[in-house]
């Protein structure tokens, strides 16, 4: 333990951030770094538990007490080693994951947590400005990769997508020696990381950095090719020993209600899309999307939601209001998620720091439309809801006489996504699906119904976050390896989240 009192001798402090009417100017990260002495200060508040918590809270069992207190000792090239040898992407996580990790802090029983988000990320760049960060791949291969690439021998995969599951699976395979070719359907690899997730909150610099070093490592990358249009998915059984499915769950949720054909109403993904491509200088094609000197209305609250509000200011929209039909969470952590459960509690993010009018316990009812075919407003209710002692909603009530419109020239739909597309590669592979519409597959091996086609991800999970995609990544290279060579050399986690 590095500093026996240092959870009670200092507070919880995060970087400096630009303020909002500054960062809204922009699309870059506004989030700025510690100093050495507060990173090491704030390492110091981590308490070494006994039994750390903070391991079963991350998806991926991040070592987080050692790597802590290697930050306390400057020893930055060790608290690199522990980080990395369970988190492949610590620079992907570090910016945009909402750190399960630090709910689950034995500090936070009665107290701030840990800033266990902000640590990792700043292990990870000084480990980059260090020199720490190189190509892992290992001189010898499983087999005759280099020869016979695309044709098939005992170690080769194909990966199809490159999300954070497709890249950490590509990432481990190719660290146990195999030849890795990973199939992207867009321009430039990265998936939601790069077309979904806005520039201020990633910039895209910190995704072509990794993709590099992965290409140092033999990873192959086939850009503007789509499995099941522009390959047969049978090529990929021909060609390959192994194939991961990586593509994410995409269909989104849409809100088939009276009006939903007029023109300004926008699913909330390619709307992110357009901007994110808008700001790389790609083109963006089909309706231009932007929203300067209009009232926006997101319906959706989660991190989807969010995106929109902070891409809509930075926009220069006339307003921005986002609905939540859920009932506003309490301010602390209610009785239903006791700690070290992540809790319901009411949350802001930076993009809503920056200005948006948040309605809690609304029903859309309608979108209204004008002479012309748009919508002019989305015709509302208030409710509120019945919930069990879990926090279960059970059913709500329209509070009377609450019926109103709300003027909107645009609206996006931020409901999160039913599963992956349908057709395409999963129609030609033919894979069985669950009763969600995901790829079926059990957690101990990850295989799919057909054999030699494993998945990963959200495809297999359904919508998550990025750090549970990372982790699935990993266990399913593993379990190919496993497949490949009758052993494997990669870790797993066992039952307590620890990577062994």
């Amino acid at each position: 333990m590095a500093h026996i009192t240092g959870f009670k001798d200092y507070e919880r402090q995060l970087p400096p951030k630009a303020a909002p009417q500054e960062r809204v100017q922009h699309n870059q990260e506004f989030v700025g770094r510690y100093e050495e002495a507060q990173l090491t200060t704030q390492a110091a508040r981590c308490m070494n538990c006994g039994i750390p918590f903070c391991h079963s809270g991350c998806p991926l069992g991040n070592i987080i007490p050692e790597f802590n207190e290697a930050v306390h000792r400057q020893d930055w090239e060790q608290a690199y080693q522990i980080l990395t040898s369970t988190n492949n992407f610590p620079e992907f996580t570090g910016r945009i994951c909402p750190a399960p990790c630090e709910a689950a802090c034995v500090l936070s029983i009665n107290r701030a947590p840990v800033a266990i988000e902000e640590i990792e990320k700043h292990i990870i760049e000084l480990a980059f400005a260090k020199g720490y960060v190189q190509p892992t791949a290992p001189v010898l291969k499983s087999g005759k990769t280099v020869a016979v690439v695309g044709s098939g021998p005992a170690g080769l995969a194909a990966v199809v997508g490159s999300g954070p599951a497709g890249l950490a699976a590509a990432a481990q395979l190719s660290k146990a020696g195999h030849a890795v070719t990973v199939f992207e359907r867009d321009e430039r690899p990265g998936g939601l990381l790069r077309y979904g997730v806005p520039d201020f909150k990633l910039e895209k610099w910190v995704i072509d950095r990794r993709i590099e070093l992965l290409a140092q490592d033999g990873v192959q990358f086939r850009c503007g090719v789509e499995i099941g249009r522009d390959l047969p998915a049978e090529q990929l059984l021909r060609d390959f020993d192994a194939v991961v499915l990586a593509g994410g769950a995409l269909q989104p949720r849409d809100l088939p209600l009276p009006g939903r054909e007029l023109r300004g109403i926008h699913l909330a993904m390619p709307y992110l899309t357009q901007h994110n491509r808008r700001v790389a200088g790609l083109p963006v094609g089909g309706e231009e999307l932007h929203f300067t000197g209009e009232d926006v209305v997101v319906i959706g609250s989660g991190d989807t939601g969010s995106d929109c509000v902070g891409t809509a200011n930075r926009q220069q929209a006339r307003s921005v209001t986002q609905f939540a039909q859920m009932n506003e969470p309490a301010a602390e952590r209610p009785a239903h998620t006791p700690w070290p459960l992540e809790p319901a509690i009411f949350r802001s993010s930076t993009s809503h720091e920056e200005g948006c009018q948040r309605y809690w316990g609304i029903k859309t009812k309608a979108f209204l439309g004008d002479e012309h075919g748009r919508v002019r407003a989305l015709l509302v209710s208030d409710i509120t809801w019945d919930t069990d002692v879990l926090g279960r909603r059970l059913g709500y009530e329209e509070i009377e006489g609450s019926e109103r419109e709300i003027p909107a020239q645009r609206v996006l739909l931020a409901l999160g996504f039913t599963g992956p597309e349908p057709g395409g590669l999963l129609e030609q592979l033919g894979v069985t699906l669950d009763e969600r519409g995901n790829v079926r597959a059990a957690e101990q091996d990850y295989q799919t119904s057909v054999a030699r086609v494993f998945v990963a991800g959200d495809m297999r999970r359904g919508q998550s976050l990025v750090v549970w995609a990372i982790s699935e990544g990993r266990e399913a290279a593993r379990q190919v390896d496993q497949f490949l060579m009758g052993k494997t050399v990669l870790p797993s986690k066992n039952a307590v989240g620890m990577w062994a």
